[in-house]
């Protein structure tokens, strides 16, 4: 998926910790490696030796943060990590994670992948009793949260103070000599669980337990805490089961996860095959091959081709070196990115008339400017099948197309419409009964707010990717 500005719909943040694991950096480190298609840019260890907690962070990729120096000062056996992408707050150091932050009773670090939806509101009621914010993200909150002598003083602090909390959030809080995972009621966003010799890990996707060794248990329930120390694991809930919907965000499955992690349950390579074959028998077509916009359009466009009978081939080549474009969060950087990150085939696609699946289209720019390509090196026919809805309404629970306006399908925009802009002869979504196929039809268990505009908490106080940021402005300002 891709765009210019971005037809890649862009995602958050990946979260990674363990806990009783020798060299737990090392450890957190090759499970940021395999969560980087989560967000570049920034990353961020904390490590805890059961003494002293040390941090490294910094902006850019995973392995441009850290060296082999950074890594070997950072020793210790509990420690949490952080791949950025910002949906709230602008890309500054200070908003690098994991935050860490002295309380009265020691330091604590925060890690977080999702969207508060009433960060702005519980932000201003700290800030009109006089706190102090050090960043523009949403996930501060949790932090002042934690602080406030109002929880400090009761039981189950943390509980409480999670119970603030609105919207999509996995949380990782680690102390000195603690471990804590959290998943927001709803279920938003994954937070899976793996077991590592005698220790735990925490991950956002399966791929990343994989990737150190560690065998997967089960996820972090919806509303569910998970806390981690010398006495071993322990589970409680921070919301009564059933008070929430569950809202699982079935964009993880259409796209964010890595093909080889389990999201939800399923596997995602396996989830989006279904979705290529559903869309065969939904949007058929006369054509010569069937060409993915790789990576994230590869097996849909499989499932396609099996589902079809017509022969799939590589008429898009990718860049590996060229990063996911929907990281790239300044248009005109997006901009350069798209035009080095795909090349076109010209021996496949002249005279053929072509299918083009991928995953999504959310401004569609990217889309268009690759359809004329393939016409221009000599494609007699562009044929575009989507594994997904039409994307017509904002996300306000992590993934960044904040506005209507800037979709394509927003404002209930026609179909017919959407491909003539972006050039093609025909223009096929998955249906929306499609999309949970993999799911045994189960809807009611999915976030689907993207497609039907049915959201499943109050957007009474959601804030702008760059409204906390215009506030730190102002106050620089007005100083």
């Amino acid at each position: 998926m891709s765009d210019n500005q971005s037809d890649e719909p862009r995602e958050e943040c990946g979260v990674f910790g363990v806990y009783g694991v020798d060299e737990a950096q090392l450890h957190i480190h090759r499970g940021l490696f395999s969560l980087q298609h989560r967000g570049q840019e920034g990353a961020g260890i904390v490590i805890s030796d059961g003494e002293k907690i040390r941090s490294a962070k910094g902006l850019g990729l995973v392995n441009e943060v850290f060296n082999s120096e950074t890594l070997g000062r950072l020793k210790g056996h509990i420690g949490i990590g952080h791949t950025r992408y910002s949906t709230t707050g602008s890309t500054r150091i200070q908003n690098v994670q994991p935050l860490v932050v002295e309380c009265v009773d020691g330091l604590w670090a925060v890690a977080h992948n999702g969207n508060l939806v009433n960060a702005s509101k519980i932000r201003r009621m700290y800030q009109d009793s006089g706190a102090i914010f050090q960043t523009s993200t949403d996930s501060e909150v949790l932090v002042h949260l934690l602080a406030d002598p109002l929880f400090r003083s009761r039981p189950q602090r943390v509980a409480r103070a999670l119970g603030e909390l609105s919207g999509a959030f996995a949380f990782l809080v680690m102390t000195k000599d603690c471990l804590i995972a959290a998943r927001d009621p709803n279920g938003f966003r994954p937070l899976s669980i793996g077991r590592l010799g005698d220790g735990y890990v925490f991950a956002s996707e399966t791929c990343a337990l994989s990737q150190v060794g560690a065998e997967y248990m089960r996820d972090v329930c919806p509303g569910e805490m998970v806390i981690v120390d010398a006495a071993g694991m322990r589970c409680s809930r921070f919301t009564d089961e059933g008070e929430h919907a569950s809202a699982q965000c079935i964009f993880e499955v259409v796209y964010f996860a890595r093909p080889d992690s389990c999201v939800f349950g399923k596997n995602a390579h396996m989830a989006r095959v279904k979705y290529g074959m559903r869309l065969a028998e939904e949007y058929p077509v006369e054509a010569d091959i069937v060409i993915p916009v790789p990576d994230s359009g590869n097996s849909a466009a499989l499932g396609f081709s099996r589902g079809s009978g017509i022969p799939l081939d590589f008429g898009y080549i990718r860049n590996h070196y060229v990063g996911r474009t929907f990281i790239m969060p300044q248009q005109d950087a997006r901009a350069t990115g798209v035009d080095m990150k795909l090349s076109v085939l010209p021996e496949v696609v002249r005279g053929k008339r072509v299918v083009v699946v991928d995953d999504s289209i959310v401004r569609g720019t990217t889309m268009q400017h690759r359809i004329k390509r393939l016409r221009d090196v000599g494609a007699s026919e562009v044929h575009v099948r989507v594994s997904c809805p039409a994307i017509r309404n904002p996300c306000y629970y992590g993934i960044d197309f904040p506005t209507q306006e800037e979709l394509i399908a927003g404002l209930d925009r026609p179909i017919d419409e959407i491909r003539e802009s972006i050039g093609a002869d025909s223009l096929g979504y998955l249906s929306l009964d499609g999309l949970f196929i993999p799911f045994d039809g189960r809807k009611q268990d999915f976030c689907s707010a993207c497609f039907t505009g049915n959201y499943p908490t109050s957007t009474e106080h959601i804030c702008g990717k760059e409204e906390l940021e215009s506030r730190v402005s102002e106050l620089q300002l007005n100083l």
